[in-house]
Order: structure tokens, then C-alpha cells, then sequence
């Protein structure tokens, strides 16, 4: 009899404890889709993005440099 008190017991000090756990959760999942977050792979193909035009921006400016000395030296 003690002892079904006692898992009586246990069990109703241990259901606020899971509910305060699915409420935190629920509250932590629900504050991290506010975030504006990206995957990995997203991150990855901007990345790549990026990378890309950076090098087409020192293409264009080598080219720009040169046709800028080519004026120059028309003058």
C-alpha cells in the first residue's frame, strides 16, 4: 500500500515536470521558425554565389583599369 503511494506520488510530481518540458519545447520551437535562419545548403550555394561574382567584380575592374589606360594613353 505504501509503495502504490509512493508511485502515486512520483507519478503526479513527475506529470508537471513533462508538461513544463512539451511547453518548452513547443515555446523554443516556436521561437526558432520566428528566426529568419537558413539551411546549410542555402548558405552554401549563396556562398558559392557570392564567390562568383566577387571574381566577375575583379574581372570587370581589370578590364575597366585597362580600357582606362588605353584613354590615357590615346591622349
Amino acid at each position: 500500500m505504501i509503495e502504490t503511494l509512493i508511485q502515486a506520488i512520483l507519478q503526479q510530481v513527475d506529470q508537471p515536470k513533462k508538461d513544463l518540458e512539451k511547453n518548452l519545447r513547443a515555446l523554443l520551437n516556436e521561437s526558432i521558425e520566428k528566426l529568419d535562419l537558413v539551411s546549410k545548403q542555402e548558405l552554401d550555394r549563396q556562398r558559392t554565389a557570392l564567390n562568383l561574382a566577387n571574381q566577375r567584380l575583379t574581372e570587370l575592374q581589370q578590364q575597366m583599369k585597362s580600357l582606362e589606360e588605353i584613354i590615357q594613353n590615346k591622349k
